[in-house]
């Protein structure tokens, strides 16, 4: 089904499956020993969607799963989710160090089944808000408390949807718009509406003091990787997945997100997709007009307003 502007979902259904997804990706990207998530794959076997378990588990193998040469996968999907995890990790370690700045909010925008809060290495004095959905926020604090552990940062739950006046609920929780901060939109421009991007965007700059950093991965092409995502989950639904992903997305026109934000005083960087796996040395996304997914790209910018 179609999303709605006004559409509701857990971590088992509709856009918040891709929550479990992504979880399941980075379980199974640690078992392979790519990177270092001991919550991944609790969290997901705890959401119970089996076919995300099993392949957290390693239970499923690609061949099982995966169309051969398709653009899109698990396999595929795992391989991104290790690079792009360890680029995200190693931009909130930039951030953390850039004493000139002295960034110590950190803000996960649709935080899902992130648990940057528990295993990540923070400086003395960071505080980590989290925003998702107040159920989502309820169902990862219970599970990872469960497993008895303990936040590497002062970790504060913002249960807000992002339709609503999320930066009301954040300023409320206790962030600061006079000190500046490290925001991630991990996996979250192309499930929102064209409009939608433009807002948070614009929220993100409003919030943000002069030495702010972002950081964002761009979907291009978004028609082109709503057929790829329908094609490659054909299989998955063999399987037991009852989610159509092609269908959670917003297609048309959006701007490009690097130019708006650059237009808005930011200094975007941009880092295409395949540079990102070439990097980390993993397959690379086939190449073309018609390529789903090659034109994506991931983006840092720091924010230095004109004095």
């Amino acid at each position: 089904m179609a999303r709605s502007d006004d559409d509701t979902w857990d971590l088992a259904t509709s856009v918040g499956a891709t929550a479990t997804m992504v979880a399941a990706g980075r379980a199974r990207a640690t078992k392979d020993e790519l990177i270092d998530d001991r919550f991944a794959e609790p969290l997901v076997r705890a959401v119970g969607v089996d076919f995300f378990t099993r392949w957290a588990n390693a239970e499923l193998d690609a061949a099982d799963v995966d169309e051969p040469g398709a653009p899109w996968g698990m396999q595929r999907m795992t391989d991104l989710l290790a690079a792009r995890t360890r680029y995200i990790d190693a931009f909130f370690a930039d951030a953390q160090q850039d004493e000139a700045a002295g960034i110590r909010q950190v803000v996960i925008l649709a935080s899902g089944l992130d648990a940057r809060g528990y295993r990540l290495a923070w400086a003395p004095g960071t505080t980590v808000f989290e925003i998702d959905q107040p159920e989502v926020i309820e169902f990862k604090t219970t599970t990872i408390e469960a497993l008895g552990a303990k936040p590497t940062a002062e970790v504060r739950a913002v249960a807000v949807d992002l339709r609503h006046d999320w930066p009301s609920a954040l300023k409320r929780a206790g962030f600061d718009t006079g000190q500046p901060a490290a925001w991630a939109a991990e996996g979250l421009l192309g499930f929102l509406p064209p409009d939608a991007q433009d807002r948070l965007l614009d929220n993100i700059t409003a919030l943000s003091a002069d030495g702010s950093r972002l950081v964002a991965e761009v979907f291009l092409n978004t028609g082109c990787n709503q057929n790829a995502l329908n094609g490659a989950s054909q299989r998955w639904r063999d399987h037991g997945l009852d989610v159509v992903l092609g269908d959670l997305g917003f297609p048309g026109e959006r701007n490009d997100a690097a130019t708006y934000l650059a237009d808005r005083g930011w200094q975007p960087v941009r880092t295409p997709l395949n540079q990102l796996l070439a990097d980390n040395g993993l397959p690379q996304q086939p190449d073309g007009d018609d390529a789903p997914f090659a034109k994506n790209y991931y983006c840092t910018a720091v924010l230095h307003q004109a004095g």
